[in-house]
């Protein structure tokens, strides 16, 4: 008899399922993992390159300037809200672009790096989601929605994207938060401690 599934899991098709936990099914996200990897990391090559990103952020510092802006009616503003717009505005009236740029390249070469590796994987993809959505929130539509849906698949997927990865070791000698692997469980055995607090919904 098959493993019984939770009412949360009943509510997915099996079918479905399978897709997002079997390891029979990581040569799909193996290829999801390396096209979005590979576009994180074109993108930070690019960048790393380009004193207008690494010397002074004059890149960000423009296209927060672009976005900012509210044409006249009927024409639409880039960005569709204005908190959105004032925390942009906060930052380049601090000038924050000088040393925010240099965090953007960093991050888009290490989701980039993570995704290709499979290293943290749901780490990863989560991160460069932030990103995407960061970006459509500043009106850059471009490929971001396209970008931004393939990460959060990839982040519901995380018990098998980083199969065919560094994640297949990693998971086994770190674990996860409710389920701490042989490096945690040794930690643990050293102090004392028992047993790995439950959290979730199975906690109790």
């Amino acid at each position: 008899m098959g493993e019984k599934r939770t009412a949360a899991q009943a509510m997915v098709p099996e079918g479905v399922a399978r897709v997002f936990t079997s390891p029979a099914f990581a040569w799909l996200w193996l290829v999801a993992r390396m096209y979005l990897g590979y576009q994180w990391l074109e993108s930070g090559l690019h960048k790393v390159s380009d004193p207008a990103w690494m010397s002074g952020g004059t890149a960000l510092k423009s296209f927060w300037e672009r976005a900012i802006q509210v044409p006249a009616p009927p024409a639409r503003p880039p960005i569709a809200y204005d908190w959105y717009r004032d925390f942009l505005q906060f930052m380049l009236e601090r000038e924050w672009y000088t040393w925010f740029a240099k965090l953007v390249v960093v991050g888009e070469l290490a989701v980039g790096i993570a995704l290709i590796l499979g290293a943290f994987t749901a780490i990863a993809a989560g991160t460069g989601a932030f990103m995407n959505l960061n970006f459509m929130l500043a009106g850059s539509a471009s490929t971001n929605p396209v970008l931004f849906t393939l990460s959060i698949l990839i982040v519901l997927a995380w018990r098998v994207a980083g199969y065919w990865g560094l994640d297949r070791l990693l998971l086994q000698v770190l674990g996860t938060p409710w389920e701490p692997g042989a490096l945690p469980r040794k930690a643990m055995e050293r102090v004392g401690i028992g047993r790995w607090p439950r959290l979730g919904p199975r906690a109790a």
